[in-house]
């Protein structure tokens, strides 16, 4: 099947940004990650709020401190766990020192027996993103699938998680793509909510 115009235009994003993401020495990367998990979080934080994040693949930014930090709080946490090419994500619980096991491309995941949650916070990972809060990822359109998903059964807020560096003029987004609700930044917390 051949790409339309706006999954090209992402391809070429994609490796711009990949480049310049993975080009961020690792002091820039830690110092970063410790600057996000340091500010106030945005989004009040209800008891027994489920917080998904990831496990840090490639350049990513990390987010265990920021995660730390929740669960601190009092949120409970959830890892994402690949079903499969063309299926969203499956968020199951985990929490600090509970096992992780291999995934797809090796990627740390809870143990299949960890039970299926619905997060109403989803710490999401992204190649470049956009003022607008579009997002670009690596092309599989799991996220995509995963917000709108959850988002048909309940209300849940979608955070990027970046380096600064990440924002780009413009994704060239199509109706698939889900908007994210706010972007965390070493530099700014960026809410598309108002507005």
């Amino acid at each position: 099947m051949p790409l339309t115009t706006e999954q090209s235009q992402k391809g070429e994003l994609r490796t711009v940004a990949l480049a310049k993401r993975n080009a961020l020495p690792g002091d820039i990367r830690a110092g970063a990650a410790d600057t996000i998990a340091g500010r106030p979080f945005p989004v009040a934080l209800k008891p027994g709020f489920i917080v998904s994040g990831y496990s840090p693949m490639r350049s990513e930014i990390n987010p265990v401190p920021l995660l730390r930090k929740l669960a601190d709080a009092g949120a409970q946490l959830a890892l994402p766990v690949v079903q499969g090419r063309g299926l969203p994500l499956t968020m199951r619980a985990w929490s600090f020192g509970a096992p992780l096991v291999s995934g797809v491309w090796d990627i740390k995941e809870p143990a299949p027996d960890a039970p299926e949650v619905f997060p109403d916070i989803m710490i999401v990972p992204l190649v470049a993103f956009d003022c607008k809060g579009q997002r670009i990822g690596y092309g599989a359109g799991y996220y995509d699938m995963t917000i709108a998903r959850i988002r048909a059964m309940k209300p849940v807020v979608a955070i990027g998680l970046a380096f600064a560096a990440q924002q780009i003029e413009r994704v060239p987004a199509t109706p698939f793509d889900a908007q994210l609700d706010i972007v965390l930044t070493e530099n700014e917390v960026i809410d598309f909510r108002k507005g």
